[in-house]
Formats: structure tokens, C-alpha cells, sequence
């Protein structure tokens, strides 16, 4: 009992600490971030930009989708071209063409000599980089010769975002749709957020050599280069990793094998349970999940196609009705909705399980929260599509249409129906956990573990709220990596290990006092490393050097407790065969050991492949983002919300024979699957842009002149083996539930059956 308070009192101190750094890293965020001028005027005195003009600019941009066409400070698509590298790019060589024409009598600067090419970067990164802003006025001045340029790219960009014919190759390439925006007026206005976002990637911070991205993008032609940094801050981050994989070892080698090996029983422990009317009522919440998951499936073979045709599928005009930017939203937004389900589903059934209390009206409201979900769903879906067809306008997209933020899309109407829905869901478990709480017990300590991440769960998504429609794109960015990292990645972690370890101790596989040590230490590891590498996320947008130390530092933590996982996975499997009745949960067993390899392999290796400052100033938003992406929130994620569902379609369907064989099928398929869509696409077209970003420079690795070359349409077809392999254990899932219900082939056997030979 003293090491379990020792455990709560360190998890306590971690948090308190963790997060006072955290809040106090958002306020430099808001103080250093790059300023939102009121004018931006030429030296001759002719106004360029407005403030007003810049934040209508914003506004069209998330309309259209945001983040899911191109990117703005590397978050978000990868068909597109990052919008401020392209511009900023854009913009040199227009000054630099301006000047080799009235100097040189030439149409291209890189017509000059090699010495006078070299002169005339050096010349334009003393144009670009020094900060003009104004604190007393609020105004960045310009020189002329850069005026001029910004009028011609942002005469591209008004022709790239409507319909002229000059600019539709390029707009194929990057799978836009024809008028992706509505009006001239809105595209000049959004020519105005672009100029700002690259205005803050090369400007230096003042009294600073480095810009408010500390240099980000990479392009050697306007100076930016990676700060020094990014390099000593990597050499830490990998000094941390060894120190802690170190350290979890020795742990790990001094601590396990100390406890009593499991008496098993003679039987299923969880066959005892006792169905409650609310707990059936959840297995609607598992018929939304396989729904939502294969719609998810199909929106993402249509988007990874948009890839090669840009504006068609198969000769027809899909843009017209599903764009690019709207099938990607609806693809991530998936993700997330139906893990989450899962995880929804799984509270609600556990809460009766454990305590074994039915409160009043809770099949009611685990109903009333159903159709909560569904109305979220189609309504915020039919938002999106109404704000990316350019039919709902700017003055509703905010509340009911797209917010363009990345994983966080839906408009904040909606954001505050899931919310309040959050709150229902908590109050629903917490209620029916609360008698096992108080009537304490063995296992008290996990069952207040799950507690308070189901609190967590419901509290954190507050985050998403903390922004307006005209904050700080800083400080947005700040904010939404609270919803997706830490509520994603951070609490729904800690729920899903405490009902494993529940789960595990009812079935006898470990000890209640060991499962409540090993929960509360891995809890500890891995929050230690997860509060503060959300930080990893914000190195580059806008945010002040503080962010790079702390991020590399705690980002590379959070790899440590993935090796942990790994043993205990191994553990848990020996476990899972050392009694026959156990053959029941072989699935759900096999699925979270997939979820230890995944976290080790997508979560670990391919994380920390990207998240160190300096690998992340060259890879950010190229194709090794999602690489990690797509193995850590499915091959994670993903995987353990498939297992917990079946744990509960254990208990719901308990005389039912299960179909082993779809069971496998959907497994190795899943795993696979993943497998070669992340080995056989996303690592080579991102080992290829990293190539490029390096020799070139980020701009390039974006460009359509990269993106549409022959070896990457190849590279991007080779995804049609693993993603259609993966597909079929997803509709081997499928039919396994379907089964379930319908003409289900019931046990031989009594429930309760004895070990073998009884």
C-alpha cells in the first residue's frame, strides 16, 4: 500500500509540474509570437495589406478546408504545396527576375553568371530578412521592388484558386478543385494570410538571427538555414532516449519476476458478469464503428487517388462533388470518431462490470448519447461539405462549417455538441463506477485510475473551445495539439491501459497489487514524456526557442515507455495461453500485442525518426509525417480500440461461437496491410522528399514539379496492394460481427465450462 501512495503522489507531482510548464510555455507562445500587423505598406506609401484584409484571408482559407489542401507552417495536407515556402520561394525569385531584368536586360535571373547569382541571394535576403515591423504603428514597410513582387504571386494565386486556364495543369497537380474559392475579392483576400504566414518564416525575431519559425522552411536562396538549435537540441534528445530506455531497463530487470506467479482459474471469471439493460444497449455503439470505420477506408483510397488524378477518379469529375480537401477531412475526421467510439462503447459497458450496479436511467441516456453521436456526425459532415462547395459563406463557417483545423475540423457548434456530449458520457461511466470506488477494494487504485481518465477524457477536449475565429495562428496551433495530443494520445492512453489492467486482473492473469503498481508506473512513464512532447509539435510555428528545448527533450521520452509496453505485451501473451478457457480472449489478446508492436514500431521508431528538431526542420509535412501518422493512430490506436471492442462483444454475445478464422483473416490482414502501405509508399516517397529537401529545399520537396514525377505516381499505385489487403481485414471484421447476429452459431458447450479434461 505504501508504494501505491508513493505512485499517486509522484502521478500527482508529475501532473502539477508538466502542466504549469505547459501553461507557462503558452504564455511565451502569446508573447513571442509574430505580430499581426494593421498595415503593410510599401516605402513609396501605398497600402498593400490591411489587418482586416489578412484575417478575411484566413477565413477563406479554412472554409475551403484549411489544412487539409497544402499546409501552412508544414501542418496539414501533403498533395499541395506548404503555402508560405511556396510563396515565400515565389516571392524571392520574383524580386530576383525584377532585378536581373532592369539590371541585366535578362527574363531570368538564373540566366546570370554563377558570382552574380551568388550576389543577388545574398542581395535579396537583406531585403527579406530584416524586421520592418513597427510596434508604435503597427505596420511592416516594404521596399518596392518587393511590393511588386507580391503583386505578381498573388496574382498566381488569385488564378490558381479560381478557374483561369493558365493555372489548370497546376491546379490538377494539386488535386483543387475548379473555383476552390468563391469570388476575386476572397481570393485577393487570402493572398494576404499567405504574404503574413511568409513573412514570418523568413523575418528574423528581433534582436535574433533566426525567424519566427526559428528558420523553417528550408531554403538556402532566402538564408534560411537550420539554427544551431535544432542541432544541439537533437544531440540531447537522443542523449535522453538512451538515458531513459536505460534507465526503464534496469527498472524493469531489478523489479519484474518479484511477484507471485497468478493462481489461474478453472474457469471464465468474466462469464460471471452480469448483462445489464445499459450495457446491451452499447452494442449500437460497435455497429457505428465498423460503419464509420470502412467509410473512413473508402474515403481513403479516394484521397490517396487524388494523387494522380488530381481533379477525376477514373474519368470522372469527382472534384465536383467530393474534392480533395473534403474527402481528407472526412478521412482524419473518421479516425478519430470511430477510435473514439470504440472507447465511448467500451466505457459505458465496463462502468456496470465492474461495480455491478445498474443506476437509475442509464440504458436511457446510453440512447439519448447514441443519437448525440449520429446528429454530430452527419451534421458537422454536412457543414464541411456546404463550407468546401463554397455554399454556406464566411459569416456561418466558423460555427457549422469547416474550421480547417487538422484533426479538429468541425465548426465550433459542433465542437460544443461533442462536448457536452463528453460531459453526458462521463457522467453516465462515473456514475456507474462510483459505487466501486467507494466500496474500495483491491482494486480501488485502478478503478480511480479509469476514473480520472474518463474525467480527463470528458475535461480536456475543452481545449479545442480556448480558441476564437481571429486568434493567433500561434496560439491555435498551441491549443489544438492539447486536443490531439494530449487527449488523443495522453488520457485515452491512460483509460485504455487502466481497463486492460482491469481486465486482466478479473481474468486472473496478474495480481491485483502488481497490475495496480505496473498501471500506475507505466501511467507515470509515459504522461512524463507525453505533457510536455506535445511540444514537438510547435517548433516551427511561431513559437520561441523554449519550445525546441523542452519539446526534444520530453518528446524523446515519450518513445522510453514503448519498450515497456512491448514487455508486458510479451508477458500478457505467455499468460494468455497458459489455460484453455483463455482461447476465448485470443483475439482481443492478439490485438493489443499488435498494439505493443505498432507503438514500439509507428509511435517509437517512426516517431522519433521525425520528432528531434533537426529531422523535423527537413520532414515536417513530407511523407514521413505520415508514415508515423498513419502507424501510430491506427497500428496504436486503432488496433486497441478493435481490441476492446471485441472484449466487449465478448461479453454481450457470450453463448455465441465465434468465427476464429474471419478473426485472423481481419488481424494478419490489418497488420499487413499497414505494413505495406507504409513500407512500399509513404517511407520511399518520403525518403525521395527528404532527398529533395536537402539538395533543394523544402519548397521543392512540396512542388508539383517533384510531386508529379513518374517514380512517385509509381511509388503512390505501389499502396494498392497493401491498402486493398488491408481493406479485406476490415471487411473480415464486418462479416465476424455480422455473424454475431445474424444466424449466430451458438456454443456446444455450457457457459461455465471446466478446464480441460473436468
Amino acid at each position: 500500500m505504501d508504494s501505491t501512495r508513493k505512485l499517486w503522489t509522484g502521478l500527482a507531482v508529475l501532473l502539477i509540474s508538466s502542466f504549469a510548464v505547459l501553461l507557462w510555455v503558452g504564455s511565451e507562445v502569446h508573447r513571442q509570437a509574430p505580430p499581426m500587423p494593421e498595415r503593410v505598406v510599401s516605402s513609396d506609401g501605398e497600402v498593400l495589406y490591411t489587418r482586416a484584409d489578412i484575417e478575411r484571408g484566413r477565413q477563406v482559407w479554412q472554409s475551403i478546408g484549411g489544412q487539409q489542401l497544402g499546409s501552412i507552417w508544414g501542418h496539414g495536407a501533403y498533395v499541395a504545396p506548404d503555402w508560405g515556402a511556396d510563396w515565400l520561394h515565389r516571392e524571392a525569385e520574383a524580386i530576383l527576375d525584377r532585378w536581373a531584368a532592369r539590371e541585366h536586360g535578362l527574363a531570368s535571373y538564373k540566366a546570370l553568371d554563377v558570382p552574380t547569382q551568388a550576389a543577388y541571394a545574398a542581395r535579396v535576403q537583406g531585403l527579406l530578412r530584416p524586421n520592418t515591423w513597427d510596434a508604435d504603428t503597427a505596420t511592416i514597410t516594404v521596399d518596392p521592388d518587393r511590393a511588386a513582387a507580391m503583386a505578381q504571386v498573388a496574382a498566381h494565386y488569385v488564378s490558381l484558386f479560381g478557374n483561369e486556364p493558365e493555372t489548370a495543369v497546376l491546379r490538377e497537380a494539386y488535386a483543387m478543385r475548379n473555383d476552390t474559392v468563391d469570388g476575386a475579392e476572397n481570393r485577393q483576400a487570402m493572398t494576404a494570410f499567405f504574404w503574413w504566414v511568409s513573412w514570418s518564416q523568413v523575418t528574423q525575431r528581433p534582436g535574433q538571427e533566426i525567424s519566427y519559425t526559428a528558420n523553417w522552411p528550408a531554403d538556402k536562396l532566402v538564408g534560411n538555414t537550420p539554427p544551431p538549435s535544432a542541432l544541439l537540441w537533437t544531440v540531447f534528445s537522443v542523449l535522453f532516449l538512451i538515458a531513459g530506455v536505460g534507465l526503464l531497463g534496469w527498472h524493469y530487470a531489478v523489479n519484474h519476476g518479484e511477484e507471485m506467479a497468478p493462481v489461474l482459474p478453472a474457469s471464465d471469471p468474466l462469464a460471471d458478469i452480469r448483462l445489464t439493460p445499459s450495457m446491451r444497449a452499447t452494442a449500437k455503439y460497435f455497429w457505428v464503428v465498423m460503419a464509420l470505420f470502412l467509410v473512413q477506408i473508402l474515403l481513403g483510397a479516394t484521397t490517396a487517388h487524388y494523387q494522380i488524378e488530381g481533379q477525376q477518379a477514373y474519368g470522372f469529375a469527382l472534384s465536383e462533388i467530393l474534392p480533395y480537401s473534403l474527402t481528407r477531412t472526412w478521412h482524419t475526421q473518421l479516425a478519430v470518431l470511430w477510435i473514439a467510439t470504440a472507447w465511448l462503447g467500451m466505457g459505458l459497458y465496463i462502468g456496470p462490470a465492474i461495480s455491478g450496479h445498474e443506476p437509475k436511467f442509464q440504458r436511457l441516456g446510453v440512447n439519448v448519447l447514441w443519437v448525440c453521436l449520429i446528429v454530430i456526425v452527419v451534421g458537422s459532415f454536412a457543414g464541411q461539405w456546404f463550407a468546401v462547395m463554397q455554399k454556406l459563406g464566411l459569416a456561418h463557417n466558423f460555427w457549422f462549417g469547416h474550421q480547417g483545423w487538422e484533426y479538429v475540423d468541425i465548426g465550433r457548434f459542433w465542437q460544443w455538441f461533442l462536448f457536452v456530449g463528453l460531459g453526458l458520457w462521463l457522467l453516465l461511466v462515473g456514475r456507474a463506477l462510483w459505487p466501486a470506488i467507494v466500496g474500495g477494494g483491491e482494486s480501488k487504485s485502478i478503478v480511480l485510475l479509469l476514473f480520472l481518465s474518463v474525467v480527463a477524457i470528458g475535461v480536456f477536449y475543452a481545449a479545442g473551445l480556448m480558441w476564437g475565429e481571429h486568434t493567433h495562428l500561434s496560439m491555435v496551433e498551441y491549443w489544438r495539439w492539447w486536443v490531439v495530443h494530449l487527449w488523443v494520445e495522453g488520457f485515452f492512453e491512460v483509460f485504455a491501459v487502466a481497463v486492460i489492467a482491469f481486465l486482466f486482473t478479473r481474468l486472473g492473469l496478474l495480481q491485483v497489487k502488481t497490475a495496480t503498481i505496473a498501471v500506475l508506473f507505466a501511467t507515470i512513464v509515459f504522461l512524463a514524456g507525453g505533457v510536455l512532447g506535445t511540444l514537438h509539435h510547435l517548433y516551427f510555428t511561431g513559437t520561441p526557442t523554449a519550445v525546441i528545448a523542452l519539446g526534444a527533450s520530453f518528446s524523446a521520452l515519450e518513445v522510453v515507455p514503448l519498450a515497456y509496453v512491448g514487455f508486458e505485451a510479451y508477458h500478457s501473451y505467455r499468460l494468455g495461453k497458459a489455460t484453455p478457457w483463455m482461447a476465448r480472449y485470443k483475439w482481443p489478446i492478439m490485438f493489443f500485442i499488435a498494439v505493443a508492436f505498432w507503438n514500439l514500431v509507428g509511435a517509437g521508431l517512426f516517431g522519433f525518426l521525425i520528432n528531434p528538431p533537426l529531422p523535423l526542420y527537413y520532414m515536417q509535412g513530407l511523407n514521413l509525417t505520415p508514415l508515423h501518422g498513419h502507424t501510430a493512430l491506427f497500428g496504436v490506436y486503432g488496433m486497441l480500440g478493435v481490441g476492446l471492442m471485441l472484449f466487449c462483444l465478448r461479453g454481450l454475445k457470450p453463448d455465441v461461437e465465434w468465427n476464429e478464422r474471419a478473426l485472423s483473416v481481419s488481424f494478419w490482414a490489418f497488420n499487413i496491410g499497414l505494413a505495406g502501405m507504409a513500407l512500399l509508399t509513404l517511407l520511399p516517397i518520403g525518403v525521395l522528399q527528404l532527398n529533395a529537401a536537402l539538395e533543394h529545399g523544402y519548397w521543392y520537396a512540396r512542388s508539383a514539379e517533384f510531386m508529379q514525377q513518374p517514380l512517385i505516381d509509381l511509388l503512390v499505385w505501389m499502396r494498392v496492394p497493401g491498402d486493398t489487403i488491408f481493406s479485406i481485414g476490415a471487411l473480415a471484421l464486418a462479416w465476424f460481427m455480422l455473424r454475431l447476429w445474424i444466424v449466430p452459431k451458438r456454443r456446444a458447450l455450457p457457459l461455465r465450462e471446466a478446464a480441460a479434461g473436468a
